[in-house]
């Protein structure tokens, strides 16, 4: 009979080898939380022989877990250097958050969504997670106060990521998010200057869910 565990390391380093390195994430900060963190305890039961596969997986309500891939991109974006304050916009499955609190200080996850909060809440706990806090919250116009945060991410998208976003940013900090529109959404780092200028720079080409009050803004416009 296979060894499951087994099953799963072997399944992991692949993923991380065929699927990780390819997209330019190398540095050990990242490549050792990902082979830390328990990719398949962070999605539904029911898909879990997803869990090492190059594509979305559904987690309900619309919503969807990146392809390993882009959640291990982002985090290597971020440039972290270890003992961040980290924000992270969109709880998902609370894999990306269970990533980021391995080199982190602290993650502070804000998710609109009710189910999405207590399954990522759950999972954060079982993995053992104890610098997270969660908080239920509409994100889409930005969190935080003047300076709080080191690193930000955005796990869903907007047309446009705005000032208010760049307000919550320490200097020297930096954002990646998603913006744009179907089919032309790319990832984008904002970096925040000592002297408080933002430079923006365009990073890969991916799609995500909106913000659901993005959504219903679009909808409005005429």
């Amino acid at each position: 009979m296979a060894n499951p565990i087994m099953d799963s390391e072997t399944a992991r380093d692949d993923m991380i080898a065929r699927q990780i390195r390819p997209w330019n994430v190398l540095t050990e900060r990242t490549l050792g939380a990902l082979r830390r963190v328990r990719r398949e305890e962070f999605v539904p039961e029911k898909h879990r022989d997803l869990a090492f596969a190059d594509a979305q997986i559904p987690l309900g309500n619309g919503e969807m877990m990146p392809e390993p891939k882009v959640d291990a991109r982002m985090m290597e974006e971020l440039k972290l250097r270890g003992g961040e304050r980290a924000l992270l916009a969109g709880a998902g499955g609370g894999y990306l958050a269970a990533l980021l609190a391995e080199v982190c200080a602290h993650v502070h996850v804000v998710e609109e969504d009710a189910h999405l909060l207590e399954f990522a809440r759950e999972n954060l706990r079982r993995a053992g997670a104890k610098n997270v806090t969660l908080e239920a919250g509409d994100a889409h116009a930005g969190w935080g106060g003047d300076g709080e945060f080191d690193a930000v991410a955005l796990a869903r998208s907007l047309p446009k990521i705005g000032e208010d976003w760049t307000r919550a940013l320490a200097a020297g900090g930096r954002l990646v998010g998603v913006e744009g529109e179907l089919p032309a959404m790319e990832a984008v780092r904002l970096h925040k200057h000592e002297d408080g200028r933002v430079m923006r720079e365009s990073l890969f080409e991916t799609v995500a869910p909106r913000f659901r009050r993005a959504r219903q803004e679009q909808k409005f416009e005429f």
